[in-house]
């Protein structure tokens, strides 16, 4: 297993000594894709520009496994989406990752909604899903009796669920690493010499050279960037902000389902869904910016989503915000993935993912492969991946802190460090000697969910502090 963070990356000079496939982004997408190239004997490397995996969108989502069933009928992203939905929810029920079927509720408030959702149900079956059915307004209260007044009715969606976008990468990478697939952290690149006449590629990049035979362009937001290294324009990406607002675990009462608005020009709108730690969500905003940095959180943009949740759920704004956070989307003008294979450049562009990314990641990494076979890569035969097992972070199922066989054998899953959020000495410890350490108190908190609760890290923080820099000797 190879993990780095530092120092000068692996020598491919020789001349056998070249990756076969190179993936660039170490997003839940580019994480898939590693996983999937990991069933074939080829060597892969998966660099990633930070110093962690799922830094970029794929920390900062609404956390929900889609079932595809409003997306453009016939599009890549309709199919993938619907394709990676069952495959992610398999995938967590033999790994871990925590996944809740809680339903979604497409509420009307007006009549022109209200006219809309059959042709939302329509498109639905379209697109496969065939479970949808309209609900009236008694209907819905009944199912949602906090859901303010003046809703008129909505589209019943079985099938959506919650996940945990956090767990979720860091299996797949878990997984590739533990299968042979090399990970380099802190590793942007910053030149590509391409390879001529089968020649393997050079990736100049602030820890060295590094060769490829193959090349694979998950970057995101930055997908624009790094195809420019190639010599390709064909898309834009425009960051597309995203603020939500975290409220208390007190407020998880108050709603059952995903409540979805109907969609507009802009993308799903503002929802309100639990999640799968016990808190609420509420956002996201849709602000199209020219700075891919832009994560932070304005005050118009938080008094916007207050005013739009307190018309859809107005009991939640009587409950404590636990945290505020913002993620950036990869929008490209179009309504599809922007993904192109490039035979005559043994590369593949992997574009335009947007918030469907994480429900779809698995099926983008089996495209993304077939893309690569076409492209000439001679994958070889399948073999078993290496079997993981993931850390619960879920509240659906027992966590550390509540087992009591597991204590009795090991004392450190009954220590609390964080109290908001249960989190024991034995998960932190657990982390830190993980496949993928965390690099920071953040990767340990996405990690473990140390100093995600209500204090925000106010009463653990030190001690928490404390253990990650001791590596909880």
């Amino acid at each position: 297993m190879t993990v780095t963070r530092r120092g000068v990356l692996p020598d491919t000079s020789a001349p056998n000594g070249a990756y076969d496939v190179t993936v660039v982004g170490a997003g839940v997408v580019g994480c898939a894709i590693a996983r999937e190239l990991a069933h074939h004997s080829l060597r892969v490397a998966l660099v990633e520009a930070s110093g962690d995996i799922g830094e970029g969108s794929s920390k900062a989502n609404t956390a929900i496994l889609h079932t595809g069933f409003d997306a453009v009928p016939g599009s890549l992203e309709g199919r993938l989406v619907r394709e990676g939905g069952q495959l992610l929810a398999a995938y967590a029920d033999e790994t871990g990752i925590p996944v809740e079927p809680v339903g979604a509720l497409l509420v009307a408030w007006d009549e022109q909604q209200l006219a809309t959702l059959p042709e939302l149900a329509a498109k639905a079956v379209r697109n496969g899903h065939h479970r949808t059915r309209p609900l009236t307004a008694t209907e819905l209260y009944a199912r949602e009796p906090h859901l303010g007044s003046g809703a008129l009715g909505a589209l019943d969606v079985p099938g959506e669920s919650i996940v945990c976008p956090w767990t979720t990468p860091l299996a797949y990478v878990t997984q590739a690493v533990r299968s042979g697939v090399d990970l380099h952290l802190n590793c942007p690149v910053e030149k590509v010499r391409t390879g001529d006449g089968g020649a393997p590629h050079r990736l100049v990049t602030r820890r060295g050279v590094l060769r490829t035979r193959f090349l694979v362009n998950a970057c995101g937001l930055y997908a624009d960037v790094f195809d420019a290294l190639l010599g390709r324009e064909d898309f834009t990406v425009t960051p597309r902000r995203g603020q939500l607002l975290v409220f208390d675990k007190f407020a998880r009462p108050l709603v059952r389902h995903i409540l979805l608005p109907v969609p507009g020009p802009l993308g799903k709108g503002v929802l309100i869904a639990p999640t799968v730690y016990g808190n609420v969500l509420l956002g996201p905003t849709a602000e199209d910016l020219p700075d891919k940095t832009a994560t932070g959180s304005t005050a118009e943009g938080l008094a916007a989503l207050r005013a739009q949740g307190g018309r859809i759920l107005p009991a939640l704004l009587n409950e404590e915000v636990t945290a505020v956070y913002a993620g950036l989307r990869a929008a490209t003008g179009a309504e599809d993935y922007r993904i192109a294979a490039h035979p005559e450049l043994r590369y593949v562009t992997v574009g335009g993912i947007r918030s469907t990314g994480l429900t779809a990641s698995l099926a983008l990494g089996r495209h993304t492969v077939g893309l690569l076979a076409d492209a000439g890569l001679e994958l070889g035969p399948e073999r078993p991946l290496a079997p993981v097992r993931m850390p619960n972070l879920g509240e659906a199922l027992p966590r550390p802190y509540r087992d009591a066989g597991l204590i009795a054998r090991d004392p450190a899953y009954g220590t609390l460090v964080c109290h908001c959020e249960r989190v024991t000495l034995g998960e932190i410890r657990d982390a830190l000697a993980s496949t993928v350490p965390p690099a920071s108190l953040d990767g340990l908190r996405r990690r473990t969910r140390a100093r995600a609760g209500r204090c925000q890290g106010f009463s653990c923080g030190a001690t928490v502090r404390a253990l990650f820099e001791e590596g909880v000797r």
